[in-house]
């Protein structure tokens, strides 16, 4: 039935059965008659390590059979595969697309033999045959980056960090970030090392990162002010970087380490971006453990049954409501805390992946494309934002993630119950809530209902888990792009911002917007 190829797909409201999408958008959904524990059993899908629920979305057999119609018709998994193959994908850079290939087991690729250098290096650091400039061993890592060298690695070690074990009497260096240019990001993580003990890393594919070379300059001038003289500097900073960028450079890095140009920033996190700091601070097996996880999803994502294929599903009912169903948003919902930080990742990756509004050949489309990602931790974001989630005049889908266990065996008992039953129960009461709601004679205590939600649900969140949610949502992005005919890997909306930052700083005033003149001026002038 497909009328597109990998390369040069038709627009989502070219598709054959668009229109019947947009008949079957007009039907009432009622989940309140509709959920049923059968219902419950039939719309789940397993792909290890992972399980997800759709079954309080706005579906119903019919949807669900159109949408895979849809999903033959855009040719997802060809295009998938053709991806995995090395085909050109990032139309607008004229690059290929390699994430996946930084966590395939082929031992021969290039990815593979940067995380060879990286686990023996880390090793080194952590058997102490690496050491600072005054001979004392290594015990803090501060990764200096941005955006997609920032979010995913940072998001990783939050999750994660609390399976670091001790390791030949040594740990596994402890982690931080410096991100913003704001300099009291940097300020305040200097003020928490001990710099003769602390490795940095430099992350920037081209070497030029403005604001990344902002605070490796800030960096290094505390360390001076702190008595490391600059010849030392070359044992404590190593570099992430495109081979031959301007970082690339033996004389002021210990060693670097190479992204190229195949992998994108917010897709970067199973590169060495994300590798080097993670095997520093949790230890190379865990993060190996990660791996793993990332590409049994990369290849369930292979399945063309959508209902054997949860990235593929998950996808799909995303363009379900936000192109028929018009609905602006989605939230990220983790119950858990050490998943803080996941949301933030998720908003960069998709946003950035797939806020466009041009297809493939740089045609504009006429049909909304990715959504708003906002969220936060569950139970708290239930003290913030869900009373608009619950009674606002906006429906906004929610996409919940769950465990049966917690990381720790810390759960103490109280009232009756466990923190992680509390936890759990809250979960579960939400779900509910959102699909069934609750009629009341006082409107101000009824709860609509049918307001869609699904769930990605594992035992325990282990590194393999990790690893299998950030490829789980990088697939989601993925076939969401490719059904929206857009370029999900390039990201031409943060380049003007760039450009009229070096304009302001750097031009001849009488080059500069005007614009951008007069809010200097307001920033510089107050009494």
């Amino acid at each position: 039935m497909s009328n597109s190829n990998p390369v040069n797909p038709v627009n989502l409201d070219k598709a054959v059965v668009f229109p019947e999408l947009s008949i079957l958008a007009e039907q009432k959904i009622d989940l309140k008659t509709l959920l049923t524990e059968q219902r419950i059993k039939n719309f789940l899908i397993k792909n290890s390590p992972l399980y997800f629920s759709y079954a309080t979305c706005l579906l119903n057999k019919e949807i669900v059979d159109t949408l895979q119609l849809l999903a033959d018709e855009q040719n997802v998994i060809n295009r998938y595969q053709a991806l995995l193959n090395g085909q050109i994908m990032n139309t607008g850079e004229t690059r290929k697309v390699l994430h996946h290939a930084t966590r395939s087991p082929n031992t021969n690729n290039f990815y593979q033999q940067q995380l060879s250098r990286i686990r023996d290096f880390s090793a080194s650091v952590h058997n102490d045959s690496i050491k600072g400039y005054t001979g004392k061993k290594f015990t803090s890592v501060v990764q200096i980056g941005i955006g997609g060298s920032d979010l995913g690695p940072r998001a990783l070690y939050t999750a994660l960090k609390r399976y670091v074990k001790k390791e030949k009497g040594h740990l596994p260096l402890k982690a931080r970030f410096i991100a913003n240019i704001d300099p009291d990001d940097a300020n305040y993580i200097l003020s928490q090392i001990e710099f003769e003990t602390t490795l940095f890393i430099f992350v920037s594919k081209s070497g030029t990162t403005q604001e990344t070379l902002t605070n490796l300059n800030i960096v290094q001038k505390t360390a001076e002010k702190f008595g490391m003289p600059r010849s030392a500097f070359r044992k404590h900073f190593i570099t992430v970087t495109g081979k031959g960028s301007p970082a690339d450079n033996p004389e002021n890095f210990l060693t670097s380490f190479y992204i190229d140009e195949n992998i994108g920033g917010r897709y970067s996190s199973t590169s060495a971006a994300g590798a080097t700091v993670l095997s520093l601070s949790l230890g190379y097996d865990i993060f190996q453990e990660l791996l793993i996880g990332a590409h049994k999803l990369d290849e369930s994502a292979k399945n063309p049954d959508i209902r054997q294929n949860m990235s593929l599903m998950s996808a799909l009912n995303g363009v379900w409501e936000r192109n028929f169903l018009k609905l602006p948003c989605k939230a990220v919902i983790p119950y858990s805390e050490a998943l803080s930080r996941f949301p933030a990742h998720l908003q960069q990756l998709d946003c950035e992946s797939n806020g466009k509004s041009v297809n493939m050949n740089f045609k504009p489309v006429n049909y909304q494309t990715g959504p708003l990602i906002f969220g936060e931790p569950g139970t708290n974001a239930q003290h913030s934002f869900f009373q608009k989630l619950h009674q606002g005049t906006d429906i906004i889908p929610i996409q919940f993630i769950g465990f049966a266990e917690s990381q720790t065996s810390y759960n103490p008992q109280y009232n009756g119950a466990s923190s992680q039953e509390k936890l759990n129960a809250n979960l579960v009461a939400q779900i509910t809530a959102f699909a069934v709601g609750k009629e009341d004679s006082n409107q101000n205590k009824t709860f609509s209902g049918n307001r869609p939600a699904s769930l990605l649900y594992a035992r325990k969140l282990t590194p393999e888990v990790m690893g299998a949610l950030l490829a789980f949502y990088e697939n989601t992005v993925m076939f969401q792009g490719f059904l929206w005919n857009i370029n999900s890997f390039d990201q031409e909306g943060v380049q003007l911002g760039k450009v009229l930052t070096n304009e302001i700083l750097f031009e001849k005033e009488s080059s500069k917007n005007q614009t951008s003149s007069a809010f200097i001026d307001l920033l510089q002038n107050l009494p």
